[in-house]
Formats: structure tokens, C-alpha cells, sequence
């Protein structure tokens, strides 16, 4: 379940899909999607939290390079760029995104019973990482009343004309354990939603590189 100011807590949590479904946003269609897999992705070996009762997973078809793709996703510092629900976004360490590396980012928080906060600080840390290939990162997303512990992996695979890209998240904490199928919901619409943006922007680069 994605700046280093005031920060809640958040390694990896992919709190975008909890903001997007908060907001009522309907994300477009990224591709074939659904919540329930045989066997969850994985990035060297570590996947997602296996006793999460919220969870999804979906992935998309890019018609642009690998390294295009894997550079958009991984620059973190430019994800307001093309990422409307992603307000600020820091790296905490430098160089090219690696294991370990830590980010910062915010997004905003549209008005909830749970909490009076208007923002949700997220703090990711990777865990695993293979470049062009996979990352995982961890850790929670916070808001004054609101709490979220969350894993997200990404795959990236080479095919015939592009990019398959397979994403899975998991999300625990009081808030979304109440309530698992809003919960699961407000996840399927955020993931599907940065599916969509990064296949828009990746596929306007590999057009403007062909021109």
C-alpha cells in the first residue's frame, strides 16, 4: 500500500489506493485485474503479508521500454509529477533507489469519520530489490486516528511490445480490518489508478523518444 516532513509512519504501504478510494475516484482499468491468485508475487524471495485479510493484486500491459517504465517508477522524488494523488515525495538517501533506501511522501487526506488530519504521512522503506526486475517495500501510513500497516510489490517483465507489469499490495491495521470489503475496495481502486497513470506517462515517453 508510494517528502521527509512531519512523518507518521509508513515504509511501504501503498497509501495512494487508500486516498483515491477515500476521495470516491474512479481509476481506469489498468488491465487485467483481480484480488485472489494462486501464489503471490514475490521479490527475492519475500512477498506480501500472508495473514492480511485486505489485499489485491492486478497488472497492466506497457507499451514502452523497460528501462523507460523502471525509471518512471523508481524516481521517486517525481511521482507528483504524473501521480495526481501523490502531493510531496522525498528521497531520504541518494542515488539510485536500493535496498534499504528510504522516501518520504504525502498525499491528501479528503474528510473521514476515522480522523480530523487532512494529510497522510507515508514513509517507505525498500526492502527488496532487483533493478528492472522487482522491488518490495514496507512499513505504515498514518493520520491523526488513522493507521495502516501495508506491503507492496512490484513485478517488471520484458514481453512482445512492452512492459507487463504485476503489482500486489497488503494492508492491515483497525481501520481497514473492520471493514475488509471497503477496505479491499478502496485498494483495487488505488492500485488500479497508479497502474493507469504509469502506463499514460510511460507510454507518452516511448512516443516521444520515437519521435
Amino acid at each position: 500500500m508510494s517528502g521527509t516532513r512531519s512523518t507518521g509512519v509508513r515504509a511501504a504501504l501503498v497509501t495512494v489506493p487508500l486516498v483515491l478510494g477515500l476521495l470516491g475516484a474512479a481509476a481506469a482499468p489498468a488491465g487485467a485485474a483481480t484480488s485472489r491468485h494462486d501464489t503471490s508475487l514475490t521479490c527475492r524471495g519475500a512477498g506480501v503479508d500472508p495473514g492480511a485479510k485486505v489485499r489485491y493484486r492486478t497488472e497492466a500491459l506497457i507499451h514502452a521500454p523497460l528501462r523507460t517504465v523502471w525509471k518512471l517508477q523508481t524516481d521517486i522524488a517525481r511521482w507528483p509529477v504524473w501521480q495526481a494523488p501523490v502531493r510531496s515525495a522525498e528521497r531520504l538517501d541518494h542515488g539510485p533507489l536500493h535496498r534499504g533506501s528510504v522516501f518520504h511522501w504525502t498525499t491528501p487526506l479528503p474528510p473521514n469519520p476515522a480522523t480530523t488530519a487532512t494529510e497522510l504521512d507515508i514513509t517507505s522503506t525498500v526492502r527488496q530489490m532487483r533493478p528492472g526486475s522487482c522491488v518490495r517495500w514496507t512499513g505504515p501510513a498514518d493520520a491523526e486516528g488513522l493507521h495502516i500497516d501495508g506491503v507492496h510489490v512490484w513485478n517488471f517483465t520484458a514481453v512482445d511490445g512492452g512492459v507487463l507489469v504485476r503489482t500486489e499490495e497488503t494492508h492491515t491495521g483497525p481501520q481497514v480490518d473492520a471493514n475488509v470489503p471497503a477496505a479491499t475496495a478502496i485498494l483495487r481502486q488505488g492500485l488500479d489508478g497508479w497502474l493507469h497513470d504509469l502506463k499514460t506517462i510511460a507510454e507518452a515517453r516511448a512516443r516521444q523518444q520515437r519521435n
